[in-house]
């Protein structure tokens, strides 16, 4: 699957995430973007937006892009918070669907 790690999510995380092309918001030049843009540009390259931002489903409405979101929630953002997630995440990969948003975690 090909994967795009939000620019809020610590790109070191891509390492746990192997079998997977992974990429990140900022290596893709997109840092800064609005998430409405954001899922746009996504959509058109990768199958899964990883994100730690709660607000994202709140304000966009996920079921018009072709692109699946998988909402990592963590105690922060930080990549020991976030690392005890990721069987949890792998295990959710082959079950996202895109128009729809998948949580993990708390």
């Amino acid at each position: 699957m090909k994967l795009l790690l939000d620019e809020c999510v610590d790109r070191r995380l891509a390492r746990d995430l192997s079998g997977h092309s992974v990429n990140t918001v900022p290596r893709r030049g997109w840092s800064g973007i609005k998430n409405g843009e954001l899922l746009v540009l996504a959509e058109k390259e990768f199958d899964i937006l990883i994100t730690v931002d709660r607000k994202l489903s709140t304000q966009q409405d996920i079921s018009k892009f072709k692109i699946a979101v998988l909402l990592i929630r963590g105690k922060t953002n930080r990549l020991e918070d976030l690392r005890p997630l990721v069987p949890e995440l792998l295990g959710a990969l082959p079950t996202t669907k895109p128009r729809e948003l998948t949580v993990v975690g708390r």
